[in-house]
Parts: structure tokens; C-alpha cells; sequence
């Protein structure tokens, strides 16, 4: 089914930075819509009412956008999560706000999953691949800091394996997020995921990640 073309002719008219963020914003909502590896230069700048050559004045090659697109995605999210957490004072609190502000955030743009998921597949390490597992790697170590903070805060106990817990915590969400495309429900992907750290919660404090 063709997608929408966005009629909007003030596109054609913006300045350079403000055409370059419009352009990844439809990257995302394509790829909410359709495989993103279909996603062509040609189907961007049809739905943003341009010509390639004006795409290209921007983004030289598709691979240079992807990356622009895994850039947002990264400050993005790395944002959201940074406000989820301010005022939570107990390290479980703050970790349980980043899970459900993580949710939040795929639920408003669930492009963002379908295009981390088929570039981590890429077998050529592209840069927006580089990117997306630069965003992990950062995920990870906010993730064990605040599991530290939480022994520090004595609400876990203190031989809890820090590694397997963040890992185990990056898991629930990729296999909500997974669920939730393959159902395409969004909104029970959030209700899942109130029980789902709840437990995650009770295996920590009771030395259930424990070595």
C-alpha cells in the first residue's frame, strides 16, 4: 500500500538543519510503516515532497543517514532516560523510571526498534551499526551504575552480579519491544512491563541475581 506523500511544500523551504532532522524524523515513520532495508532515498524524498537531488545535498549516501538516523535515536533516548531519573532518589526507583521512560519511547516511535534490529543484523559494520552498539555499550555501564548505587543504598545485596543484572535488564526490554512488533501492540508492551520489572525488582532484593 503507497504511503501518504507529505504535501507539506514549507519542507522545501527550511533551513538546512531543521530539512536534515525533518528527513530522520521520515526515516522513523517509515520504517514504522514498512521494512526499513525497502526504505529508499527515492521513497524518503517522494513522502517529504522533494527531489533526490535535494535529499542528496544533505545526506550524500543512504549510509549517512542511517547514521543521522542512529544518532537521534541515541541523544534521543539517552535524553529521555536522563529525565525519567532526576528526582528519584532510591537507585531502583531511578532504574525502574528508565525502564518504563525506555517503553514510553518505543511506543512513540516504534521505527526506532525495527531499524536497530535490522542494522545490528548488518554482516558490514556501516557506521550506523557502530553507532547503535556504541548506544549499548553506554546503556549498559548507566545501567550497572545505578545497580551499584542500589548495593551502596543497601536495597540489593551487596554480591549481586552487576553484569548479568544489566544484561538481564536490557533483555526484558528488547523482548517486550520484540513482542510488541511482532503483535503490534504497543500499549500492552507497557502494561507487560509494570509486572515485568516488578519482578525483576523482587529478584534483586531477594539475592536472586546473585553469583
Amino acid at each position: 500500500m503507497p504511503l501518504p506523500m507529505n504535501n507539506d511544500s514549507n519542507s522545501r523551504h527550511l533551513p538546512a538543519e531543521q530539512r536534515k532532522a525533518l528527513t530522520v524524523q521520515t526515516v522513523i515513520e517509515l520504517a514504522a510503516r514498512m521494512d526499513p532495508s525497502r526504505i529508499t532515498t527515492a521513497r524518503i524524498a517522494e513522502h517529504m515532497g522533494l527531489t533526490q537531488g535535494a535529499l542528496f545535498r544533505h545526506f550524500p549516501d543512504k549510509q549517512s543517514l542511517w547514521a543521522a538516523v542512529m544518532d537521534w535515536v541515541a541523544t534521543t533516548l539517552m535524553q529521555r532516560l536522563a529525565r525519567a531519573q532526576a528526582g528519584q532518589e532510591a537507585p531502583l526507583d531511578a532504574l525502574e523510571a528508565m525502564f518504563h521512560a525506555h517503553l514510553a519511547f518505543v511506543a512513540e516511535h516504534p521505527g526506532v526498534p525495527r531499524m536497530l534490529f535490522g542494522e545490528l543484523q548488518q554482516s558490514e559494520d556501516t557506521p550506523a551499526k557502530q553507532l547503535a552498539r556504541e548506544m549499548l555499550g553506554q546503556y549498559r555501564a548507566q545501567v550497572k551504575a545505578r545497580l551499584a548505587h542500589a548495593i551502596q543504598a543497601k536495597e540489593i545485596p551487596p554480591d549481586t552480579d552487576l553484569d548479568a543484572a544489566a544484561v538481564l535488564f536490557i533483555g526484558m526490554l528488547q523482548g517486550l519491544v520484540m513482542q510488541a512488533l511482532l503483535n503490534g501492540s504497543p500499549g500492552q508492551m507497557r502494561q507487560q512491563g509494570q509486572a515485568v520489572f516488578a519482578l525483576f525488582r523482587r529478584g534483586l532484593q531477594n539475592g536472586g541475581l546473585n553469583p
